[in-house]
């Protein structure tokens, strides 16, 4: 059986927890590890903060939309803007890169979530915004607690 859920915000940095927590709570009922949910925590906030400073360039006038479904024991997340787009996709995945560093940026968004989950597709378009699709396939063969 197929669990689905979708949001959608304004572009404001105040809103990156709502969406962090958001999709946490929706997961967690299949019960993953604290790891597994802090990793989807930290990919949520990576990719909402992506979308927000370079997708709308911090103008709250954009929307950033989450999609999540559980199947079984698999994380599908979705996470889309319709902003800027992403022009050199090569070079923004790239470790260190930034777009803004008088933001003081580290530029490991795309780093992170690629450690963190294990199928990671970026699809941008300049102009039209820039939709990433996350995979995490969860560990089920924990220990007995009772």
């Amino acid at each position: 059986m197929r669990n689905e859920m979708k949001i959608q915000f304004s572009a404001l940095s105040q809103n990156e927890s709502f969406a962090r927590v958001t999709v946490a709570a929706f997961i967690a009922q299949v019960d993953p590890t604290v790891d597994e949910l802090t990793e989807i925590k930290t990919v949520v906030s990576e990719a909402v903060t992506n979308a927000i400073i370079h997708g709308y360039e911090n103008k709250a006038t954009g929307m950033v939309y989450i999609e999540a479904a559980i199947e079984e024991d698999t994380i599908h997340l979705t996470i889309r803007d319709e902003g800027l787009g992403i022009p050199d996709l090569d070079q923004a995945r790239q470790p260190l890169y930034t777009s803004k560093p008088e933001l003081e940026r580290s530029g490991m968004g795309f780093t992170i979530m690629e450690n963190f989950m294990d199928e990671v597709e970026v699809i941008s378009e300049p102009s039209y915004g820039t939709t990433i699709h996350l995979t995490k396939y969860l560990t089920k063969n924990k220990a007995m607690c009772n």
